[in-house]
């Protein structure tokens, strides 16, 4: 996996702040497995850092539901119940067609393009078997769109719903493989050339339902409605 293994001192960027970003895009892309926990001081000697940049970066994700810290100074992702994935379901439904929606106002050509590029990398992927790249590709392809929606404050909840959702889709991936996977982000740029609002909003509930479908089916847990 292509991930970064130590921070760098002269980056410009706060040691404490690039080893939260480093641990955010682990457990975002695969670098944390669900059932698997690091202890504290491990993560301190492979990023190079001390301890106190370690365990302020993990306070943080801790806030955010992305880890839980055991007595024994280690820290894992959270398990998830069937509640708990009918909420984040619920909630990136609700949000993330919300920020398509308001990224539809203020989209050029240009970005739509970008779009374009972007999703035929992820296309790449698929055909490769790269789960990682079509992860990485995925969560570019959501974010450039949303970032045109103007809405911080909407992106802030939606980025915090993914790092908790991340690493199980990550899991399903490992396990399944790419075969199986239906790109729909197709249908969501056919809209947006098209300046379709609802068809859009179609597209994005249908690429939500796929990955937070698969991910109860990960868990033998009973199809959503």
């Amino acid at each position: 996996m292509t991930f970064q293994s130590a921070v760098a001192a002269d980056a410009g960027i706060p040691v404490h702040e690039q080893v939260y970003r480093q641990l955010r895009e682990r457990i975002l892309f695969g670098g944390f497995l669900p059932g698997k926990a690091v202890t504290l001081r491990g993560l301190a000697d492979e990023l190079g850092v001390s301890a106190m940049p370690v365990r302020e970066a993990v306070r943080r994700l801790i806030a955010e539901n992305a880890l839980e810290l055991h007595g024994n100074r280690r820290v894992s992702i959270p398990d998830v119940s069937q509640e708990i994935v009918d909420e984040i379901w619920s909630a990136r439904r609700l949000l993330e067609v919300e920020l398509a929606s308001k990224a539809l106002l203020h989209l050029g050509d240009d970005d739509i393009k970008a779009l374009q590029d972007i999703d035929d990398q992820i296309d790449l992927a698929l055909e490769t078997g790269d789960v990682e790249g079509y992860m990485r590709g995925n969560y570019e392809f959501h974010f450039y769109l949303y970032s045109k929606s103007q809405s911080e404050v909407l992106i802030k909840l939606v980025k915090n719903l993914w790092v908790q959702f991340g690493p199980f889709m990550r899991l399903v991936y490992g396990r399944s493989g790419t075969a199986n996977l239906e790109d729909q982000h197709k249908q969501a740029l056919e809209a947006l050339k098209a300046r379709d609002q609802k068809a859009l909003q179609t597209a994005l509930e249908e690429d939500i339902a796929q990955g937070m479908g698969f991910i109860r089916e990960s868990l033998s847990l009973p199809e959503k409605a």
